[in-house]
């Protein structure tokens, strides 16, 4: 064997072992980019899932807040309109205590208040209502700060009966809230 032979030799086994080295590399790269590539789209993923799941989320808080703050605004705007409107009571009532048939809701209320208390009744009431209960042969008491109607109480005073209407639209309340609800 010529040298020569022996050189070209090594430099086709050189070529081969360099071609091998390049094809096992270019192997090696590919496999690496594939795994890259895999890693890369699981962390998006997980990523994209995170972020959904969060944006739901806030979007839920978001929502439900809203939803809180709308119902915070509809209760005080009923409320104020609740307000207005015990205000244009008050108003009618004051009205209603100049008119005639005032009168005859203190004769009611005296009627009832001796049917509760029995005949013998003190009242107390505003003292532009004593010459009606004068009138109605009532014994009053001290003068009450009221919008009208009486407070009567037995001669012992052991029982009362508060029948002023301010009372009246406290114990009655929820049916008048009510009936004004179904107007708004």
């Amino acid at each position: 064997m010529s040298i020569e032979t022996f050189i070209r030799e090594i430099e086709t086994r050189k070529q081969k072992e360099i071609g091998d080295l390049e094809k096992d590399l270019q192997e090696s790269k590919s496999r690496l980019q594939a795994e890259m590539n895999h890693t890369l789209k699981e962390i998006q993923e997980r990523f994209s899932t995170e972020a959904k799941i969060k944006s739901e989320r806030e979007q839920a808080r978001i929502i439900e807040a809203s939803k809180l703050q709308a119902k915070k605004i509809m209760f005080d705007a009923i409320n104020a309109n609740m307000q207005s409107a015990f205000a244009v009571i008050q108003t009618e009532i004051e009205n209603y205590t100049k008119s005639p048939q005032y009168k005859k809701a203190i004769e009611t209320m005296v009627s009832n208040s001796k049917k509760k208390l029995g005949q013998n009744i003190i009242v107390h009431c505003r003292e532009e209502d004593k010459s009606i209960l004068k009138e109605l042969g009532v014994a009053t008491s001290k003068s009450i700060k009221t919008l009208g109607g009486i407070i009567a109480e037995n001669k012992e005073g052991t029982r009362e009966l508060d029948l002023t209407f301010e009372e009246l639209l406290r114990t009655n309340e929820d049916q008048v809230k009510s009936f004004l609800s179904e107007k708004m």
